[in-house]
């Protein structure tokens, strides 16, 4: 099926100027992409003007939580294109998320199109600076107007937009969090599901006020072991070896992080995929063995980390930002802006940026 385009949308964006400040996430395109689900079938997708939704207060997506989402980046080549990178994993990791919930998944075609469409229509808002995107959030929810604790039969599909400087900039401070848990094996760990993150907000607020940026989630089976951060994968550096928690089922499958594992190997490094104890980790940074620690994610790209808080004391990084943060970093950027060659076919080129 074709795509509708609202004139009143392509309207929109000729009158639109770019603030000077961005930001993550806080300067909203005004257009989106919408498409409709009612028992299994789905309408055609429509640019449509960015505008506030409305919903039955009875929407399953309200009560029940049936509600999923994605993040992906537009970028801007050296050519003046507008480029994603690797957009199917998103769109199958949506659909397995989809399931998950009990929702009907979005058709990779219908995926795809939303995000292309709004990426085109929006060329001209992706930043040109390095390591600035145009970040695309696609999400579904279920809008079955009733209160019975059931899959809605009907549900709404949109993707959105950002202009964006990285989220965040600099080194980060870690907390371990040995607590709370966040998602485990059997629940919705390895879906991206809204009430994953609703889950984290409780740590994120105790420790910012210890001045730490993000938590430090445990499995929750052993409370020993390192899963991830609230948004990004996580990855300790000690010599010429990369290690990694395994994916367990608690952990979200990252795009960024499959994609940095096959950077780092080209690049001569040893990745492992397994445990990492907290505890070991924590004698490891204190005695030098681990130098470096990054994290990772389409948000944040790589992120260096400076400092693992702990109720036992604070441990230092000796190197960050690290050496190897840095280089997997800027390897895996050079691609995505189209500096280096794509030897992996991680890139879609959508064509040439022009004024709508």
């Amino acid at each position: 099926m074709s795509i509708y385009i609202d004139p009143d949308a392509v309207s929109r964006l000729r009158q639109y100027e770019m603030p000077g400040k961005l930001g993550f996430g806080r300067v909203i395109a005004p257009v989106m992409f919408r498409a409709v689900c009612q028992d299994g079938c789905w309408s055609r997708g429509e640019l449509v003007p960015y505008t506030a939704l409305s919903l039955d207060p009875a929407a399953k997506v309200l009560h029940y939580g049936q509600s999923c989402f994605e993040g992906l980046k537009a970028y801007r080549t050296p050519d003046d294109e507008v480029a994603l990178f690797r957009p199917e994993k998103n769109a199958a990791r949506m659909a397995y998320s989809a399931k998950r919930l009990c929702m009907s998944p979005v058709p990779e075609s219908l995926f795809l199109d939303g995000v292309r469409t709004v990426a085109l229509y929006c060329a001209n808002l992706v930043p040109a600076n390095s390591g600035e995107s145009l970040y695309l959030r696609p999400f579904l929810m279920g809008t079955q107007a009733d209160l019975t604790v059931s899959a809605s039969a009907s549900y709404m599909f949109y993707v959105i937009a950002s202009p964006s400087e990285a989220y965040h900039a600099g080194n980060m401070r870690l907390w371990v969090e040995r607590d709370d848990t966040r998602a485990a094996v059997g629940g919705t760990g390895d879906a991206k599901v809204g009430g994953n993150y609703a889950a984290s907000l409780l740590s994120t607020g105790r420790l910012r006020e210890r001045g730490y940026d993000q938590s430090l989630w445990l499995n929750p089976a052993n409370r020993s072991s390192v899963d991830e951060l609230s948004g990004m994968n996580f990855f300790a550096v000690m010599g010429e070896v990369l290690y990694t928690p395994a994916l367990n089922g608690s952990i979200l499958e990252g795009v960024t992080r499959a994609s940095l594992i096959e950077l780092a190997r080209d690049h001569g490094y040893q990745v492992v995929e397994g445990e990492i104890h907290i505890n070991e980790l924590l004698k490891q940074v204190a005695s030098g063995v681990c130098s470096e620690a990054f994290a990772c994610g389409t948000a944040a790209i790589v992120s260096s980390i400076s400092v693992i808080g702990d109720a036992g004391g604070s441990y230092r990084l000796s190197k960050a930002p690290g050496p190897v943060a840095q280089s997997l970093r800027q390897a895996l950027l050079d691609i995505q802006e189209g500096r280096a060659e794509d030897r992996y076919g991680w890139m879609q080129l959508l064509g040439a940026i022009t004024n709508i």
